[in-house]
Formats: structure tokens, sequence, C-alpha cells
């Protein structure tokens, strides 16, 4: 299925997205929005000062519901008020040095909140088709640099990461332990390191970036060896997409994991992202600190099954999505561009 036939397939949808005021969701609810979608979104207020969401202009049809997933009462009554056909589950604590500092919030947030969702749709009258967003991090990452393939072991030494591997074991024993005579088809999407314009989450690497341009300080970094498979945020959300139309047309066979990234052989270190910076003239000093938390060093995702069970194919290099990401900061700050202005920039060039 091509790109835009699969985004325009919303058209008309009823589309229900958890997380829709964090970075990517607001992605993906600003272009099911656009293509007229019907489209409610459930989340917290945006964490952080500058916000995409808050900088975004929606369609008067747009849906925003502010609540707490942990909330199951009102999580289930704005589920079942709206009657979705789609639900994509986006809402999360993302951070993983933030699982550090409140390690009980990240798994009530990931775990329970997952659970939550689970036992919501268990009780649904009508069929619908749910997307999870875990993450790359859900795999026991022994550091030996081989590509995670989705029948690989699950595990997490940080608190973020083991929360994901644990929702992960979640779904999947609700998918076979309860949904198999039901309408409700369920799979999970495990998405690499996602960056683009209007990300100003804390402990990030390009939003550091951005932030110590902004306030012309130093940009510390811990791990500059560190391996990530990196990929524009438009490449795993065309991948949910994708995702979402294929559990509705054949449930048997997309019920379950699959990994979005950028192509194997196309991983890029911290230390050669930061050296893009500095030709794009936005990274000046760089200080170096090491970091005494537990922080994988090699990723990489094996995105096969994803390449021939279901279409998705990375459009984007990894140094032109960095590139990218950079120009949409550039004339956000510069040139006065609005947000709008900016994803539909990206969008056009991108399904060019």
């Amino acid at each position: 299925m091509e790109l835009k036939q699969a985004l325009n397939y919303y058209e008309g949808k009823r589309v229900f997205i958890t997380g829709h005021t964090g970075f990517k969701g607001s992605w993906l609810s600003y272009l099911l929005d656009s293509v007229g979608a019907i489209v409610t979104g459930y989340s917290l207020k945006p964490t952080t000062e500058l916000s995409l969401f808050n900088s975004l202009a929606f369609s008067n049809s747009f849906n925003s519901i502010i609540a707490d997933i942990r909330n199951k009462k009102t999580f289930k009554k704005a589920i079942q008020n709206f009657n979705p056909e789609f639900i994509f589950h986006l809402a999360a604590q993302p951070l993983v040095l933030e699982s550090y500092v409140s390690p009980k919030d990240t798994f009530d947030i990931n775990f329970t909140g997952t659970l939550n969702l689970l036992e919501i749709v268990k009780e649904l009258n009508f069929p619908v088709q749910v997307v999870f967003i875990t993450t790359d991090k859900v795999y026991e990452n022994l550091e030996l640099g081989v590509p995670f393939q989705e029948t690989d072991k699950l595990g997490g030494k940080d608190p973020y990461s083991a929360s994901k591997a644990a929702s992960e074991i979640l779904i999947s024993s609700y998918s076979q332990s309860f949904f198999r005579e039901l309408n409700i088809n369920i799979a999970t999407a495990r998405a690499g390191n996602v960056i683009g314009g209007g990300d100003w989450s804390k402990n990030r690497l390009i939003p550091d970036i951005i932030k110590s341009k902004q306030q012309n300080k130093p940009l510390y970094i811990r791990s500059p060896k560190a391996i990530r498979p990196w990929q524009h945020v438009l490449e795993p959300i065309f991948g949910y997409l994708m995702l979402g139309i294929g559990l509705f047309e054949n449930p048997k066979k997309f019920s379950c994991s699959w990994n979005f990234g950028p192509e194997i052989q196309d991983v890029k270190t911290v230390e050669e992202i930061i050296n893009i910076g500095k030709k794009a003239g936005i990274v000046g000093e760089v200080v170096y600190e090491k970091s005494l938390l537990i922080e994988a060093q090699r990723l990489k995702l094996n995105i096969t099954k994803s390449k021939e069970e279901l279409g998705f194919k990375p459009i984007w290099k990894a140094e032109k999505s960095i590139e990218i990401t950079f120009e949409w900061y550039k004339a956000y700050y510069l040139q006065s561009l609005t947000a709008n202005e900016l994803i539909n920039k990206d969008l056009l060039n991108y399904l060019n």
C-alpha cells in the first residue's frame, strides 16, 4: 500500500489516540485530523514549556481530552462514548533517565495504563483495532550488536525498558487469553529512536542540541559512542497506520509484534549526529560527562518482517532525517514558520 493511500484510508474513520499531546502523538493526531479522520485524543497536559501540541491548529472536529490513563473509570467512559474503530496507544512515561528518578510512576503509567486499556477493550461490545506503541528497548540487550528481531527474548535493565517489556508480555497474554474469539484485534509496534521537529523533551539528544543552541550553552553528552536506530517520526507513524489497516483486513496475520526502524546498516552513533549538527551550525561546545546509570550502548532493529509482510520501507536515511529535523527547528525559530506549515512541508517532502 502506498503511503498516501495508507494515510487517506483513515478519512472518516473514528480514531482514539492516547498520548496525543506528546511528540509522536501530536504528529499522528495532526496527520489524521488533516485527512478527515474523526479523532479523539486522551492524554495528560504537555509536560514541557514549549509544546508541539499547543503549537498546532487542529480542525473543529478534533476532540482533546486531558485526563490520566491510570484513572480507569474516566478512561473507560471516554472510549465507550467515542466508539472508536481504531485505537493507537502512545501514552507513556517515555524517558530512560526519568524512569530512574520516578520508577513507580514509570511502571504505573506504562504497565498499569496498558492494563487499564486492555481491560477496557475486553469489555467493549463493538469491534476495534488496537495498536500498542512500545519501544525498541523491550529486548534483553546483551550488547552483542546483533539486530533484534521480534522473536528475541524480552528484558530491561532500566525501569523504562523493564516497564515496556512487561507491557509486551501483558499484551501477549491478553491477546491469547481473551481476544481470540472477540472482534478485538491487537498488535504491538516497537520503534527505534524517533526524531523530528517539535520535540522539546528532557534528556533526548536532538532537543538537548536545540536547547543548548538556543541558550548558547555547552551541550552535555553522556555516551558519544552509543549506537541507536535513529528514524524520522514520519517513518514509524506510517508504520503504525499500515499496521492498523493490516489488523482490520487480516487480523490473524497482523495481530503480533512489529519492528519499525532504519535499515540495519543505517544506524548512527551519538557522536555522528553531533558532527552532523556541527556541519549545520547548530552544535557548538560539547562537554562529555560520564553517567553512572545503566543505558544500552548498542541497539539495532531487524525490520525484515515489517518490510516483507507489512510493506513498510524506510524512506529517509538517518543522515537525511537528522538534517531535516535540524532544518525544522531552524525554520521554526528563525523564519517564524508555524508548526502546521513545517509538518505539512515535511509530509509533502516525505510522500514525494
